[in-house]
C-alpha cells in the first residue's frame, strides 16, 4: 500500500478501473475531462482490458456505454452538466428499460459557471429521469462512491448517477493506492434478446415505470440506512440544524466554525431519492434547518413535511445562484442564523492580507485566444472582409472567444451557430434585412451537433457562410482527438478519420474549400468568394474549413516557418493592433505612447503584420537570418 496526491478525476477514473468497468465513454468538457483519461491512465499502468473512447457527442456515449450494460458488462459514461442535456434522451429511456450490468452516469456539474453557458442542477434532472444520485463531498467519497453505485445499479438494474462538482473533480486529496483485484472473466458474458424489455413498446413502457417507482421506494429505503449519510455534532445543543451535500458540506463546516457556531449537521450523500426517514429522523425536535446544496433545490424539494421551519434556496436564505464559496456562505449563514436567535461572531480581519491583496498590481485582463491562434486570424479576415454590420453566429469552444474580436454576435449551445444562421436567413427575408450571415463553430463542435443543422439548412435553401475552425483537435478541453483525427482516445491508431470537407459534402454543400486563415489575405478573398456564391442564383450554404492546428497542439508550422517581429519607431500607440487582433503578446506601453511586443510570450507566428493598417509592425528580417 503506498499514498499519493489523486486529482478528484483522476480518483474517479481510478475507481472505474478498480470496480472493474469494461466500457468507459464520453465527450470532454470541464470540469469532466479528466476522468477519462485518468481510466486510461490506470488501465494501461495495470494492463487491464477496458474500452475507452472519446464520442462524438454525449448521447452517442451514452448508448454505446448503455449497449455494453445489456452484454451484463459494467460501464460508465462521463460528460459534464450540459452535456447531460445531449444525453438525456436515452437516459430516460435506459431508466425505465433498466441495464444488466452496473451503469454508472458520471455527469460533473459547475457551479458558479466557470466554464459552463448554464449553471444546472445535475441531480434535478436525474430526479425527472428517476435515476439515482450519489453527490460526493471530497474526492476520496467520490471513488468510494462509485463502487456503491456500481453495486446498487446492478441491485436494482438501474442507470445510476455520480454527481461531483468543479471542486471535488478539481481538488486534490492525498489517498491510499492498493493492489487491483484479478479482472473478473467475462467469457459467458453474452447479449440476450428481451424484446419486452430492451425494445418496449408504450404498454410496455408503462409498465417498466410502475417498477421503476417501485424500485426507487426501495432505493430510498436503502439510503435511510446507507453510512453516506450521516450526522456530525448530533450532540449539539442548539435548536437549528443544517442538512447539506456535496462540497458545500465542508464549506459549511468551516464557515460555522468561523462563525463560532456549533449546530448538528446532517451530511447527504445520496440526494436522490432522498432517505426521508432519516432526514425527518434529524428534524424531529429542531426548531428550523437550513438546507445548504449546489446547485439548486434537489434536497429541499423533496423534504418531507415537518413543523420543522426550512430555510434554503426557496426563500432566499441561501443565494439562488452562484457557487457557495466560503465568503458566500459565511453572509448567508451568519445572517440567517442572527435572525433565527442564533449569536455569531465574525471571523477576524486579516488586515495585512486585504492591505497587500489591494495594492498587487494586478490589471483586470479578460481571457483572450493564445499567441499564434489561427483562429484569431480567421476572424480578424472574417471582420476585414464584412464589417461589423455582418451577423455573425457563434458556437462553444475556445473560439467563443471571437467575441472579444467582434466577430461572434451569438452563442446557444453546441451547434447552434448553424441553426442560428439558417434562422437568421429566413427570419431576414421575411424583414427584407440583407446584411451578410457569417457562422463559426469548431472541428469538435460540428462534429458533435453541427451536422444536422447543416443538413437542415440545405434542405432548406439557406444562404450563409459557415466558418469551420479546424485546429486539428479538442483544444479548450485538454487535447482530446476528434473524429477528424487519426487516433483514438488511448492513443492508438483510429480505423478511419473524417473528413469535415467531405462531411459538408456528403450534407449537400455545393461549396467547400478548405484553407489556412493564416493566409490572411487570399483566406479574405476566398470568404468573400464564398459569400457570392451563397448569394448567387444556384447559391446555398458555403463552407469554408479554416484549417490550421492550435499551436499548444502541434506547434510545427511556425517551427518550420517562423517570422519573428517588430513593431517600428513609428508607432504612435493608436491601439488598433491590441483591439482588432487582440493577441496576448500586443500590448499597449504604460504611458500609452506606443504598442510593444512580449517576447516571452510572443510565438513568431508574424500575423500581427497584418493586423497594424500603417505598417508598423514589420518581420525581424536580422531574427529571419540568423
Amino acid at each position: 500500500m503506498s499514498k499519493q496526491l489523486l486529482l478528484g478525476n483522476d480518483a474517479i477514473g481510478l475507481a472505474l478501473v478498480e470496480q472493474d468497468c469494461r466500457v468507459v465513454t464520453g465527450y470532454p468538457g470541464t470540469p469532466s475531462s479528466e476522468i477519462l483519461a485518468g481510466v486510461i491512465k490506470y488501465k494501461q499502468q495495470h494492463d487491464r482490458q477496458i474500452y475507452t473512447e472519446w464520442s462524438t457527442n454525449e448521447k452517442v456515449a451514452l448508448e454505446v456505454a448503455l449497449a455494453a450494460t445489456w452484454v451484463g458488462l459494467r460501464a460508465a459514461v462521463t460528460m459534464k452538466q450540459v452535456g447531460l442535456n445531449v444525453a438525456s434522451d436515452p437516459l430516460f429511456s435506459a431508466a425505465y428499460q433498466g441495464v444488466k450490468g452496473g451503469f454508472l452516469v458520471i455527469a460533473a456539474d459547475d457551479p458558479g459557471l466557470h466554464s459552463s453557458q448554464t449553471e444546472q442542477d445535475s441531480r434535478l434532472l436525474a430526479l425527472t429521469a428517476k435515476v439515482p444520485v450519489f453527490d460526493p463531498s471530497s474526492p476520496e467519497e467520490a471513488r468510494a462512491m462509485v463502487g456503491h453505485a456500481l453495486s446498487l445499479s446492478e441491485r436494482y438494474a438501474l442507470p445510476v448517477m455520480l454527481r461531483p462538482t468543479t471542486r471535488i473533480c478539481h481538488a486534490l486529496q492525498s489517498m491510499a493506492l492498493n493492489g487491483l483485484e484479478p479482472q473478473r472473466s467475462i467469457s459467458k458474458e453474452r447479449f440476450r434478446k428481451e424484446p419486452e424489455r430492451w425494445a418496449a413498446t408504450p404498454k410496455f413502457r408503462f409498465y417498466q415505470k410502475r417498477e421503476l417507482n417501485q424500485k426507487l421506494l426501495e432505493i430510498e429505503k436503502e439510503f435511510d440506512l446507507s453510512p453516506l449519510n450521516y450526522v456530525v455534532d448530533a450532540d449539539a445543543a442548539a435548536r437549528v440544524g443544517v442538512i447539506t451535500s456535496g462540497a458545500a458540506f465542508h464549506t459549511t463546516r468551516q464557515v460555522l466554525e468561523q462563525l463560532g457556531v456549533r449546530l448538528p449537521v446532517l451530511k447527504i450523500g445520496t440526494p436522490y431519492p432522498l432517505p426521508r426517514t432519516r432526514v425527518s429522523a434529524f428534524m424531529a425536535g429542531l426548531d428550523a434547518v437550513i438546507v445548504v446544496e449546489e446547485t439548486d433545490v434537489c434536497i429541499e424539494l423533496q423534504m418531507p413535511a415537518s413543523q420543522t421551519t426550512v430555510h434554503g434556496r426557496r426563500d432566499g436564505a441561501i443565494p439562488g445562484a452562484g457557487e457557495l464559496t466560503p465568503d458566500v456562505l459565511f453572509a448567508a449563514l451568519k445572517e440567517t442564523l442572527n435572525r433565527l436567535g442564533v449569536p455569531t461572531q465574525a471571523p477576524p480581519e486579516d488586515a495585512l492580507l486585504a492591505e497587500t491583496v489591494q495594492a498587487l498590481p494586478l490589471p483586470m485582463r479578460r481571457p483572450r485566444l493564445c499567441p499564434g491562434c489561427g483562429h484569431r486570424s480567421a476572424f480578424f479576415a472574417m471582420k476585414r472582409t464584412f464589417g461589423p454590420k455582418a451577423i455573425y453566429p457563434g458556437d462553444i469552444g475556445c473560439y467563443t472567444l471571437g467575441s472579444n474580436l467582434r466577430a461572434v454576435d451569438t452563442l446557444v449551445d453546441m451547434g447552434a451557430s448553424v441553426s442560428m444562421a439558417h434562422g437568421f436567413y429566413h427570419a431576414n427575408r421575411i424583414t427584407g434585412d440583407s446584411r451578410p450571415v457569417i457562422a463559426t463553430i469548431g472541428d469538435s463542435t460540428f462534429l458533435h451537433s453541427g451536422i444536422v443543422p447543416l443538413l437542415n439548412a440545405v434542405h432548406t435553401g439557406a444562404r450563409f457562410v459557415l466558418v469551420i475552425l479546424d485546429n486539428h483537435t479538442t483544444a479548450m478541453t485538454g487535447f482530446q482527438p476528434t473524429m477528424a483525427n487519426d487516433r483514438l482516445a488511448d492513443g492508438s491508431d483510429a480505423a478511419h478519420s473524417v473528413s469535415l470537407a467531405g462531411m459538408a459534402r456528403a450534407c449537400g454543400v455545393k461549396f467547400v474549400v478548405e484553407a489556412d486563415p493564416y493566409q490572411q489575405e487570399s483566406f479574405g478573398a476566398l470568404l468573400q468568394q464564398a459569400y457570392d456564391f451563397s448569394q448567387s442564383e444556384q447559391g446555398g450554404v458555403a463552407v469554408i474549413v479554416a484549417d490550421h492546428p492550435c499551436v499548444l497542439y502541434d506547434n510545427s508550422p511556425i517551427l518550420e516557418h517562423p517570422v519573428p517581429v517588430l513593431i517600428t519607431e513609428e508607432c504612435d500607440g493608436c491601439r488598433y493592433c491590441v483591439e482588432a487582433f487582440e493577441c496576448p503578446a500586443l500590448s499597449l506601453a504604460p504611458d500609452r505612447s506606443r504598442v510593444n511586443i512580449d517576447y516571452k510570450i510572443c510565438v513568431n507566428c508574424g500575423q500581427c503584420i497584418d493586423a497594424c493598417f500603417k505598417g508598423f509592425i514589420v518581420p525581424d528580417y536580422q531574427k529571419v537570418i540568423s
